[in-house]
């Protein structure tokens, strides 16, 4: 029998891993070239959320 913690941790590993790919895969597109046609020709546009990594404290702007 499996231990209930093992699965719990499982699927809490299955759900970071699910958001991590999903943020990868919608930047990439947003960052592409076809991303950005889509956005000029359609006027889509996502709001952005601000991160905690967004303000570095080493960018020079």
């Amino acid at each position: 029998m499996i231990p209930m913690a093992s699965i719990i941790l499982y699927i809490v590993s299955l759900i970071i891993l699910f958001v991590v790919i999903e943020t990868a895969v919608r930047r990439g597109i947003n960052s592409s070239i076809v991303g950005q046609a889509i956005e000029k020709k359609f006027g889509i546009t996502e709001e952005k959320k601000k991160s905690f990594f967004d303000n570095d404290l080493d960018d020079e702007r």
